[in-house]
């Protein structure tokens, strides 16, 4: 049963293949009902895959394999807060290696194009530290990574 507020995701036949991949990439994911098209529609035929209920880490999604018409964007991405370099590696890895491109200031985009930004706690911590000099420290070393380096940016926030 679909929630009550769900983050609808177009994609362009890749519903299905997108959600298998968060499911086994993120924590407390998984994937739900798959349905399949009761008619043609503009995007498929009757019997394709039209929508598929899944999670992200908790959050309720629907895939919608609504065709070419819209893409995504940097204006919508989904924001996971690590607990460490590994986790960060890990994430950042699997989204990149699995098609996916890097980007700026943790953020990356997976083969769908969806964004995602990978941002350890520590990271958050530094730019939001009270000695607003070591805040911009850090912040100035964000800025000039792609994946973030926990250890540059505690070493940046110390000074």
């Amino acid at each position: 049963m679909i929630a009550k507020n769900t983050v609808c995701l177009w994609f362009n036949g890749a519903a299905e293949e997108a959600a298998q991949f968060y499911a086994k990439t993120f924590p407390d994911s998984a994937v739900g009902a798959v349905h399949r098209a009761p008619g043609d529609y503009p995007a498929g035929k009757e019997g394709d895959v039209l929508t598929v209920e899944f999670t992200v880490m908790g959050i309720p999604c629907l895939g919608l394999n609504g065709g070419p018409e819209f893409t995504h964007d940097e204006a919508f991405s989904f924001q996971v807060a690590t607990d460490d370099q590994e986790e960060t590696d890990r994430l950042w890895n699997a989204i990149v290696g699995n098609g996916g491109k890097e980007s700026a200031c943790g953020w990356c985009k997976d083969k769908w194009g969806l964004s995602w930004q990978i941002t350890p706690r520590a990271l958050i911590a530094a730019v939001t530290d009270p000695d607003r000099a070591a805040a911009k420290r850090a912040f100035d070393a964000m800025m000039q990574m792609g994946k973030i380096d926990i250890a540059a940016i505690e070493a940046a926030r110390r000074g």
